[in-house]
């Protein structure tokens, strides 16, 4: 028994690929998603939010200096400076173009008429102010962050309005107050504004679901999608799958160098620079049928909006393609089995695909980790996926992902040729 537990140890201490992926891989992930799900007050990540605010008011200007105080909101009423020129503050059509172009998932409207009656502690009162509040349907957490925020901070900014209006109710529902207590309450309120213009801070309790203030939501991205996650995750899914494609296919390279194959090809007119464009293309057209696959099969069973795609679709699946078959030519460059590229990849594409937003939206990541994820194939794909399928760009604003891709591409075939001459000196 202790010989073959010995042997045992001894053949995984040598096989270094086993070896990772039982002791270094779990650590690896644990330490990813411990970060993304830790909880953390550092790695909590900050939700971005539009103002407009039309009233320019002062329960206006309270609430909105409210919201920006608030330490889990990123609040912008404008665009950010180009080229060191401000520019204008958002209007309610701007800001609904840019929760549409995934600045920001959430843009809250303030309308004329907000500060002459800001608050109302009855639900039915229909002559107060409603705000609009834009929200990409993609992420579902953000909305609803900001609706219950907005009703705290309606409480906790407007104190003397929220006391003017208890007793304006007082006095409508239960008969009044008598002129000494009406100076009092004055008073009250007269300090607590006094209070609010300086800067003091003032707290006030209460329910933060409380719907003192109207809120109306309206989806102004994927509202008229059928099913409209399945495109994301077709892609998200699609990607990961890819890279673990093309890394397969890539091994068939180091076949051919165990069996004497290589050196009888390069032996002839065929050189290393056309073997591995030859191998390029083959593993782009595999990995793009696949997409083609899994997004007919989307169409199909889960009315994914296909058709009317095509031409995005195209583009992101061939630039796609050509980047994860860079990829996997690069990593069977490095090997030297196929056991070491079975380990290195595994490794390497579950990372990927861990920090890329294949296994968990980015957008929920806390902000280093979204950072981190635009090192990989898998982040750029997504994004320009999404951009096609969720957000209706043109093809014309797919260019950042089309150029990190193709560049990608270009910059991994370099390497994975530069590593080839090994071969080629064999």
């Amino acid at each position: 028994m202790f010989a073959i537990i010995r042997t045992a140890m001894v053949s995984l201490r040598r096989d270094r690929g086993a070896l990772s992926l039982s002791f270094i891989l779990p650590v690896v992930f644990f330490s990813i998603f411990a970060v993304i799900f830790g909880g953390r007050r550092d790695t909590t990540p900050k939700i971005h939010m539009l103002v407009v605010d039309e009233d320019h008011s002062r329960a206006s200007g309270r609430l909105v200096q409210g919201l920006k105080q608030e330490g889990s909101l990123v609040v912008k009423s404008r665009p950010e400076p180009v080229k060191d020129v401000e520019q204008p503050e958002y209007t309610a059509a701007t800001a609904e173009i840019a929760v549409k172009e995934g600045v920001a998932p959430v843009a809250i409207i303030i309308p004329h008429g907000f500060g002459e009656n800001p608050i109302s502690f009855v639900p039915s009162d229909t002559n107060r102010p409603t705000i609009q509040l834009l929200e990409d349907s993609s992420d579902m957490v953000a909305p609803q962050m900001i609706s219950g925020l907005l009703q705290k901070v309606a409480m906790t900014s407007m104190p003397d309005l929220m006391a003017d209006q208890g007793s304006k109710y007082f006095d409508q529902f239960a008969g009044g107050l008598t002129r000494e207590q009406r100076d009092r309450l004055n008073e009250g309120i007269r300090q607590l504004r006094q209070r609010q213009e300086s800067g003091s801070a003032t707290s006030v309790s209460g329910s933060e679901g409380g719907g003192i203030i109207a809120v109306n939501a309206r989806a102004v991205v994927g509202e008229n999608k059928n099913n409209p996650m399945v495109s994301f995750y077709a892609a998200a899914i699609g990607v990961m799958f890819l890279l673990f494609t093309a890394s397969g296919a890539a091994g068939a390279l180091l076949d051919e160098a165990e069996s004497g194959t290589l050196d009888r090809v390069l032996s002839s007119r065929v050189t290393m620079t056309s073997l591995l464009l030859g191998k390029i293309t083959y593993n782009s057209l595999l990995a793009f049928s696949q997409l083609v696959v899994m997004f007919l099969w989307g169409w199909a069973v889960f009315k994914l909006d296909f058709w009317s795609h095509i031409p995005g679709f195209v583009v992101m699946g061939v630039c796609t393609a050509v980047a994860v078959a860079s990829f996997g030519i690069l990593l069977a460059s490095i090997c030297r089995t196929r056991a070491q590229l079975g380990a290195l990849s595994t490794l390497v594409i579950l990372i990927m695909s861990s920090v890329g937003g294949s296994m968990f939206p980015r957008f929920l990541m806390p902000e280093a980790m979204q950072k981190a994820g635009l090192l990989t194939i898998n982040a750029w794909a997504i994004d320009g996926f999404t951009k096609v399928f969720w957000r209706d760009e043109p093809i014309s604003h797919l260019w950042p992902q089309v150029l990190v891709l193709v560049t990608i591409a270009i910059a991994l075939f370099a390497i994975a040729r530069r590593v080839a001459r090994r071969w080629e000196v064999a």
